[in-house]
């Protein structure tokens, strides 16, 4: 039997081998999710992310989810369909391809973030080692795209009529924007009726499998983009949200429920340095190549 001292001589001696011989250990796959209205592979959008990080890690295995037969499916299935059945969809298929056996990185773009999220939780084999959300909406939305300053009035009348439906179950059950809409004014009713964001979040009960499993994380990478005019509020991206009962002021992820009451776990991970804030100046989703290789992948990937 190997003692303590032993296994840590052990240890540093391969580390010396390793970096004396220019053994390197092989990077982890990773596994890509795309945004509302974009596809797994479209030339312009993460089919060039994909390209982009095997070109900057050598020999990586790269998985680009797709739902459907090709990419125009693939794009339908972000806007309509049952949102809990496509995760559990995935979650078989990332537990039966061997290549992610011992565990892979995630980045999820916008909506595919969230989705993400609800894998780790729900579908803990393979690991996810590091999570990366770009844009993410961790506590939903409460607005349409482009709703800025100067049609707040108007986007606000939108957003109260909305509330009258998206929360019937036949809408939850096939419309996926409405399973994470956050309504600030109608708590009550999203905690309650809301089939995706509010279960993910622990917003009825506490599911302690959910918070295990998160805080099995290494990293947790939450990227805003700081102009964003596709995502309200913006700092749903760093899990903040609305206060209740209006939405104007903000509360942060520290001053949340959330947070404050532990329901996911998030406390543990901030407290040991786990999650970590990024913040871009540009509109939703806009970041450079070099951003990419040297804030992301040689980051967190490599």
């Amino acid at each position: 039997m190997f003692t303590m001292k032993k296994r840590v001589l052990l240890l540093l001696f391969l580390v010396s081998v390793c970096q004396f011989t220019g053994i390197q250990a092989k990077s982890p796959p990773v596994v890509l999710w795309h945004g509302m209205g974009d596809s797994c592979c479209f030339s312009f959008s993460l089919g060039a992310v994909k390209k982009l990080i095997e070109a900057t890690i050598p020999d990586v295995y790269v998985y680009s989810i797709r739902l459907g037969n090709n990419e125009v499916e693939d794009v339908e299935h972000s806007y309509f369909g049952n949102v809990n059945e496509q995760i559990e969809e995935i979650c078989q298929r990332l537990a039966k391809d061997e290549r992610l056996k011992n565990g892979y990185n995630a980045i999820g773009f916008s909506q595919g973030a969230q989705f993400l999220r609800a894998i780790i939780q729900r579908c803990p084999d393979p690991r996810i080692i590091n999570f990366i959300s770009l844009g993410g909406q961790h506590q939903g939305v409460f607005g349409l795209p482009n709703c800025g300053t100067t049609k707040r009035n108007i986007c606000n009348y939108v957003n109260r009529m909305i509330k009258y439906g998206a929360y019937l179950s036949l809408i939850q059950e096939r419309f996926i924007q409405a399973t994470y809409w956050h309504d600030p004014y109608q708590e009550q009713e999203y905690k309650t009726k809301s089939t995706f964001m509010a279960d993910i979040n622990n917003e009825r009960y506490i599911n302690q499998t959910y918070k295990e499993n998160l805080q099995k994380l290494n990293s947790m990478v939450l990227v805003k983009f700081m102009n964003d005019t596709i995502v309200w509020p913006r700092e749903t991206e760093w899990f903040g949200f609305y206060k209740p009962r209006q939405s104007v002021q903000i509360e942060t992820l520290i001053e949340s429920d959330l947070y404050r009451k532990d329901r996911l776990g998030l406390k543990e991970l901030y407290e040991s340095g786990r999650i970590h804030f990024l913040a871009l100046p540009g509109n939703h989703l806009q970041f450079t190549q070099n951003w990419f290789v040297n804030n992301i992948i040689k980051t967190y990937l490599m």
